[in-house]
């Protein structure tokens, strides 16, 4: 007897973020991974809808890993009903934690300074969520491990497998009625400074695989001597380097860089400041969780020490009155928030300044807008002029390039009957679907946005 199941695409479709896919099969509803909508204000908008399915009839919400754009939209899946458990690795739920906590102070913050300062066109100015929001969220958290099948029902398991991309991150496999579903999530690099190479999957009826660099390949530049230039060049004109960064992955990556660079002797000894209570946070993580990262535990103390940890805003205001030149690390990574902004608003303006993107910037991001040249960029209500030195280090991704992805596919011994190419914008999604014609032969779809596949398992 034949046995179907509905996949319906609510988000990462067509786009990069919004991560959100629901199988309905007549044992489980599963949604596998609930996240976010970043860049276009058209898809921001989108956060605030409810999800157009039953939410109280979803089982269970397996995670990739703990990006905001892959779980930011828990707490309104709660609001809306769901009352099941969200699992994922341990290292993917402690980022989680964090994600959501940090998200809904931030999220209160910018509602309370809209309000205050009348900038916003809603009145009054709502939070995305709260942080009671967030806690109910984190109460229906249950950890399970890495590479084992664990059942979900009499025809229905699935197991987590080691992905790269950052701590607790996994790629899914989702076993129903003996056909074997894939969501690739986000798949890290090989060769990382931080994780081990990402584990492959060796069988795929349906494979949902991710495509943010479906048509690019990283730049083979020495990442540690374009950033010593740089730093070099930022102390020749006594300025400030600002690299906004994602708190999860980036920055400690950054800071192990730059420590390296400091040991070796390929810099000098200029003060660097991290400006991430997030960031600060996820470096707790590495600690709790060293069997999911290669960084020994003497080189990750020695690295916490030779860097500055700002601990409160007005420290953050005592590091910009610092005359000397110095690095700061804050964040948000695409400059769509977080503390960044605090330090943009005084140094932009200043020539001596330079501002290093060091990942993918969304479309319709401050960051997208300074990577394209824009001569001034919009937050806090206000106009701001980009007098600053724009820079950037591709390679410093946490995303496999197009080569990457291929290789991750590699090991897979069928041919599957469907692979949906998803996390991708339109020119990358596409590059993608003509590449893996080319190589390995298979067909690939490109799902829409709310789209909705029923197929046979």
């Amino acid at each position: 007897m034949d046995h179907f199941a509905k996949i319906k695409f609510l988000g990462a479709s067509g786009v990069v973020t919004g991560s959100k896919f629901l199988i309905e099969t007549s044992e489980k509803n599963i949604l596998i991974d609930c996240g976010m909508f970043q860049g276009l204000k058209e898809l921001r908008e989108l956060n605030w809808k409810d999800l157009p399915v039953a939410v109280k009839k979803i089982d269970v919400v397996l995670l990739t890993h703990g990006h905001l754009d892959h779980v930011g939209y828990l707490p309104r899946l709660v609001k809306q009903g769901f009352t099941g458990k969200i699992i994922g690795t341990a290292p993917t739920l402690a980022i989680a934690e964090i994600i959501l906590n940090d998200s809904a102070k931030i999220n209160e913050e910018d509602a309370e300074k809209a309000n205050r300062e009348h900038y916003s066109k809603h009145e009054p100015a709502l939070p995305f969520y709260t942080v009671e929001d967030a806690e109910k969220t984190i109460n229906l958290f249950k950890v399970e491990v890495e590479n084992k099948w664990i059942d979900l029902s009499e025809n229905i398991k699935y197991r987590f497998q080691y992905n790269g991309h950052i701590i607790g991150a996994t790629f899914i496999e989702l076993d129903i009625h003996g056909k074997r579903f894939v969501f690739s999530g986000d798949i890290g690099r090989s060769n990382d400074y931080l994780l081990e190479n990402p584990k492959t999957p060796e069988w795929a009826d349906f494979l949902f695989i991710e495509c943010t660099y479906g048509n690019k390949l990283h730049p083979k530049e020495d990442v540690e001597q374009k950033l010593a230039n740089i730093i070099i060049d930022t102390i020749y004109n006594k300025g400030n380097l600002i690299i906004p960064s994602f708190a999860v992955e980036r920055m400690q990556t950054l800071m192990y860089i730059l420590w390296k660079l400091y040991k070796e002797n390929k810099i000098p000894n200029i003060p660097i400041f991290v400006d991430s209570p997030m960031g600060e946070k996820v470096l707790e993580v590495f600690k709790r969780f060293p069997a999911w990262h290669k960084l020994p535990i003497e080189d990750y103390n020695a690295m916490c020490n030779h860097i500055n940890i700002v601990q409160s805003f007005k420290e953050t205001w005592e590091t910009i009155d610092n005359k000397r030149s110095k690095i700061i690390i804050a964040g948000s990574g695409m400059v769509t928030g977080g503390r960044v902004l605090t330090y943009l608003q005084q140094l932009i303006d200043e020539p001596s300044t330079t501002v290093l993107l060091v990942g993918y910037q969304a479309e319709a991001t401050r960051g997208r807008q300074l990577l394209e040249g824009a001569h001034e960029i919009r937050f806090y209500g206000k106009y701001y002029p980009v007098k600053a030195t724009i820079k950037t280090i591709e390679s410093l991704s946490a995303h496999g390039d197009q080569q990457d992805l291929l290789n991750w596919m590699k090991n897979i011994k069928n041919i599957p009957e469907k692979v949906y190419l998803i996390h991708g914008e339109p020119t990358a999604l596409d590059a993608f679907r003509v590449k893996i014609k080319d190589t390995y032969n298979w067909q690939a779809t490109i799902p829409k946005l709310d789209s909705v596949e029923e197929v046979v398992i």
